[in-house]
């Protein structure tokens, strides 16, 4: 709904007639707005999870830093999934406005740290805002970027240069 409606659109009863289901069904699981959507923003991250495990995996069965499966995945997120990256970055911002859901929106954080291993907190925070400014810059763009503009960047993002041969 969130990816069609925005934010904006999500109330008990649209969900309920999405859901199909009575609206009572959607008020007993969810006392309130903001409990649907701190859950919302729970499902997402834990999606985020699954694809962070599922890069971190194809990156070592391919013996490579990762630049190139980060590349890839921005790539699904900009392109095939380009309306549920909106819809969660709509998510995430909203949060910005919502105090009660923002412990939710930084679930992604948690992930990451719990699944990249990082000897550089700095370099990290650097690396995670790169990639968020990527995606802001990917969303309003009118065509996705590609693999190969990417992936450079990213790799510039993880060590601090352009990368190696290998990793291209």
């Amino acid at each position: 709904m969130i990816e069609r409606d925005g934010v904006a659109g999500v109330t008990h009863r649209t969900v309920a007639r999405e859901a199909g289901v009575p609206t009572t069904s959607t008020t007993y699981h969810f006392a309130s707005l903001e409990d649907l959507l701190v859950e919302t923003l729970k499902w997402c991250a834990d999606g985020f999870a699954i694809a962070v495990r599922d890069l971190v995996e194809r990156a070592r069965i391919r013996g490579s830093q990762g630049a190139r499966e980060v590349a890839e995945m921005l790539v699904e997120a900009l392109g095939p999934q380009r309306g549920r990256t909106m819809a969660e970055y709509e998510l995430y911002l909203f949060a910005a406005r919502r105090p009660a859901l923002r412990p939710a929106a930084r679930l992604w954080l948690d992930v990451l740290t719990s699944l990249v291993q990082h000897d550089d907190e700095v370099a990290f925070r650097a690396f995670l805002a790169g990639i968020d400014g990527l995606l802001m810059q990917g969303l309003i763009d009118d065509d996705p970027p590609t693999v190969n503009e990417l992936q450079p960047v990213v790799a510039y993002l993880m060590r601090g240069r352009a990368g190696t041969a290998a990793d291209r």
